[in-house]
């Protein structure tokens, strides 16, 4: 396959799992301080949201990739 259409592919796998999951939260450990061979530690979550235009932005264009590559391929 062309790389035109893994791309596309990639992207709208993305823009799928965009819209089936658009909010997600991540976790950062950071040192807060330290003594000697004590630490302390703090765990912030951080929660992040999917626009849904960005999610089929990339479903959009990862379909008229593949639909590029595809045309591309019948012509050649």
């Amino acid at each position: 396959m062309k790389s035109i259409v893994w791309l596309g592919t990639f992207l709208a796998l993305l823009g799928i799992l965009g819209f089936a999951i658009p909010i997600f939260t991540t976790s950062q450990t950071k040192d807060v301080a330290t003594l000697g061979d004590f630490k302390v530690q703090s765990t912030e979550q951080s929660t992040h949201v999917v626009p849904q235009t960005v999610s089929a932005g990339a479903l959009i264009l990862g379909m008229i990739l593949v639909g590029i590559g595809g045309y591309t391929r019948r012509i050649a």
